[in-house]
């Protein structure tokens, strides 16, 4: 998997770029109002764009579900198997859970826990890295990372009462 650079770029938003195994350099740039670019720099000066698309929020969705599901299994995978004692649960917030409706600050799920939601799919839509201003719904699917003790505490949290 290739590198992945990340660029804050004050006042405009974050910017993440990597190369292609052909050569070819490609580009994310997320505003800070959620509306996102994709880069395509030019193969002689790799700080020129050669090409932008820009993509509102129903487009990116379409392309995180082409692009970014796979890849974020195919990575948590990856690191199950490099990490001994990682485990990763979908696990369902119920509608009387103590966490539903608290947002992830709120939840402080990892400073408790050790545990990274590290996605949360709500319907046909699906966050990667959810932010910590993401509320938790009621049937909310989360992708919790961290070990077995932390994962089953986050999971009787997510539980009905």
């Amino acid at each position: 998997m290739a590198d992945i650079e990340q660029t804050d770029l004050p006042g405009v938003g974050t910017r993440y770029d990597f190369a292609t195994r052909a050569g070819d350099r490609l580009g994310v740039l997320v505003h800070r109002g959620g509306r996102r670019e994709l880069l395509l720099y030019d193969r002689d000066d790799p700080d020129s764009c050669r090409s932008t698309i820009a993509l509102d929020e129903s487009d990116a969705r379409t392309m995180s579900e082409l692009l970014g599901g796979p890849r974020l299994l195919e990575h948590l995978n990856e690191v199950r198997q490099q990490v001994e004692g990682l485990v990763i649960e979908w696990l369902r917030v119920g509608a009387t859970a103590p966490l539903a409706g608290s947002t992830l600050a709120d939840a402080a799920i990892h400073t408790r826990t050790g545990v990274s939601i590290v996605a949360i799919v709500r319907g046909n839509d699906v966050t990667v890295s959810p932010g910590a201003d993401e509320r938790l719904r009621p049937d909310d699917l989360v992708v919790a990372v961290g070990t077995v003790a932390g994962v089953d505490e986050v999971a009787e949290a997510l539980r009905d009462r």
